[in-house]
């Protein structure tokens, strides 16, 4: 009879060695996933999940990019003279380094942030100050004076930033002009410049419809600056600077371009390695919500660039505490186990709708591994870029 397994869906971080443009990553994360399983007493069974983290991967294809190549872009696609900027996410690392170069490319910047927080939502200001102050968000254009008045100099609660203040004085230090107003309708800024680019990640498409259709005049989305390379340098074809992160205080390092034969070729080396058929993937954010700073992480236009054929699709579980306490609330002990575990065996296999899935989570497995993965692997100094998840499509009876 077959040993009945204890431990469900397990998640380890797999150290690596430095990635350097022009490694080849597929060879080294097949190296490094093996000998761990080596060193750490652990086998590779069919279906375990390995995750690479989006950065080593543009790393590995040298794709960055320079504050004076986002410039020439900018110049290029919406002239030198006023620029809206509308709708940046709040953070240093992913969007000051891209306005810097924005700002390279222009006379002057109309800079209007959403308030009371940005996209991912980081706080300008807090709901409750909004409501005291009797500003509708929904429609008020607030003046940088008008804020100020209402609101003061309020610094991030996590980075001590003056998000503000910092933007304005990173765009003066570029020789360009600013001003920043405040709203949330995107139609505001076309009252001080018809050349706009919409900085927003994930409501981009409906923002640029809304400038189009009420007289906007150029619009770009963040995704189509650097969209193709400027003066040989790298770029994202699909998303552009979204995604992007700073590397070094002129350059910056882009989303990875497509990736889909890396994913394959590190399924098909450990296939030929162990015997055994993983499923890969590449992330980025996670798609969480912190309770506290009420911040959402998905900075990135996607969980995931690139998977092989295995993660497309959602869970298809049943929840087991409607059966235990519905369908087998007479039952306990192993006549309960046993109820359970048939039920699973013989579950629909699409379970969208029925009552014993209610509960479970509908979202696409690539957020969810996703989603483990960043925060298994973290953004600092663990030095585990890439990710093994064992056990996730097992259930119950496995």
């Amino acid at each position: 009879m077959a040993k009945e397994r204890r431990v469900g869906t397990v998640s380890r971080g797999i150290r690596c060695p430095i990635i350097r443009q022009g490694d080849d990553l597929a060879t080294i994360v097949t190296d490094s996933v093996v000998e761990a399983a080596e060193a750490e007493g652990f086998e590779l069974r069919d279906r375990d999940v390995i995750s690479v983290t989006e950065s080593i991967v543009a790393r590995a294809q040298g794709n960055y990019c320079t504050t004076d190549d986002i410039a020439a872009d900018v110049r290029a696609k919406l002239g030198a003279d006023t620029i809206g900027v509308i709708f940046p996410i709040l953070s240093r690392n992913r969007f000051a380094i891209c306005l810097k170069g924005i700002a390279m490319g222009a006379r002057k910047i109309v800079l209007m942030l959403s308030y009371p927080s940005d996209e991912v939502g980081n706080e300008l200001i807090s709901l409750d100050k909004i409501d005291e102050a009797g500003v509708n968000p929904y429609s008020d254009v607030l003046t940088l004076d008008r804020y100020r008045e209402l609101f003061g100099y309020g610094k991030h609660e996590f980075t001590g930033v003056d998000y503000v203040e910092y933007y304005s004085n990173l765009i003066k230090e570029m020789g360009c002009d600013v001003e920043i107003i405040f709203a949330n309708q995107a139609k505001a800024i076309l009252d001080y410049t018809k050349n706009v680019i919409n900085c927003d990640i994930h409501t981009r498409a409906r923002t640029k419809r809304i400038l189009k259709a009420s007289g906007a005049e150029k619009v770009f989305g963040l995704d189509e600056i650097m969209n193709a390379p400027v003066n040989g340098s790298g770029c994202n074809e699909k998303y552009g600077l979204l995604g992007s992160n700073k590397a070094t205080e002129g350059q910056v390092k882009l989303f990875p371009r497509e990736c889909k034969q890396l994913v394959l070729d590190i399924q098909a080396n450990i296939l030929e390695r162990t015997g055994k058929h993983v499923e890969v993937m590449v992330y980025g954010d996670g798609a969480f919500k912190d309770p506290k700073g009420k911040i959402w992480e998905l900075a990135d236009p996607v969980v995931s660039p690139a998977y092989t054929d295995g993660l497309v699709g959602t869970p298809n579980e049943l929840k087991l505490k409607y059966l235990a306490d519905n369908d087998f609330a007479n039952l306990s002990g192993q006549a309960l186990k046993d109820a359970i575990s048939e039920s699973i065996r013989k579950k629909d296999a699409d379970l969208v709708g029925k009552m014993a899935s209610e509960g479970t989570t509908p979202r696409q497995l690539t957020d969810l591994i996703g989603s483990l993965c960043d925060l298994t692997s973290g953004s600092g100094d663990k030095g585990t870029p890439v990710v093994l998840v064992q056990g996730y499509f097992d259930n119950y009876t496995s």
